[in-house]
């Protein structure tokens, strides 16, 4: 049966992957031509021409090498785009996660502005007048994110220790209120904040739309696709080099990179002193 041995040998030559997955395959094809060629001796065929028409039947050496090597290589390319996804998830999420975040960095320094304008307005001043009101509104508009700015007298929600002050907005309904719907949709995560600042005279809070919680999400779901493709990735390249144990599966999955990079220092360590 040497001829079927060479056959086998002969389809798997040159085909990178697994070796261990490779001998199980090997093996598995040779039991099932020695297979064929009994069944083919029992109808009364001699030895080698059961041999050749078993071949023949199974493919021929060209196809099933065509077979084999598409096989290994769509294992290669799967894997390559499980580590694709991975880096492209992260970088988006991370993108995303840094555009939110200066999106809000830069409204609330126009909030601090807005609330120090208005409180230079109110500074002074015994009461909200007309052209204070109409002064917050126009403050307000010029924005697309605050919806609602309340003003309190101080000393009716104010209270204070020897290291604290504190306003309770709950007390007393303010003095003035300015309310406008702006664009907030549940889908984006988006909410209403508030924001105060005040003095012994005036308090002022403002509510505006944050987008705090979008990132956060975007973040936190952009890391945990990429720590589990990452992860997958790395056991499929384990498995290939031969390598793979439930020690390694479990250092890809809690240490993802730090992970894959012991287990790559640690190969090249074994490989240079088998070499030596």
């Amino acid at each position: 049966m040497k001829k079927i041995e060479a056959f086998v040998d002969s389809v798997y030559h040159g085909v990178g992957g697994n070796q261990k997955e490779i001998k199980e395959l090997k093996a598995e094809m040779k039991s099932h031509l020695l297979e064929a060629v009994h069944e083919l001796k029992l109808e009364g065929m001699a030895e080698q021409e059961a041999i050749d028409i078993a071949i023949e039947r199974f493919g021929g050496e060209k196809e099933i090498r065509s077979i084999v090597a598409q096989l290994f290589q769509a294992q290669k390319t799967f894997a390559k785009w499980v580590l694709f996804c991975s880096i492209v998830f992260l970088l988006l999420s991370l993108s995303i996660f840094g555009f939110v975040w200066q999106y809000e960095e830069q409204h609330s320094h126009e909030l601090s502005v807005i609330a120090t304008q208005i409180a230079d307005e109110l500074k002074g001043k015994d009461e909200v007048s007309q052209e204070m009101k109409k002064e917050i509104a126009r403050l307000v508009e010029s924005t697309d994110f605050i919806s609602q700015v309340s003003i309190y007298n101080s000393k009716n929600i104010r209270s204070e220790g020897r290291d604290w002050v504190q306003f309770n907005t709950e007390l007393m309904k303010p003095d003035y209120k300015y309310q406008r719907i702006v664009w907030t949709p549940e889908w984006l995560a988006a909410d209403l904040f508030p924001y105060g600042n005040g003095d012994e005279q005036w308090y002022v809070e403002m509510q505006h739309r944050s987008f705090d919680s979008l990132a956060g999400y975007v973040l936190l779901g952009g890391v945990a696709i990429y720590w589990t493709l990452f992860t997958i990735w790395a056991t499929i390249n384990a498995y290939h080099h031969r390598r793979l144990n439930i020690g390694w599966i479990i250092a890809f999955a809690l240490f993802n990179v730090i992970g894959y990079l012991a287990y790559f220092l640690l190969g090249n360590r074994v490989q240079s002193k088998t070499i030596s």
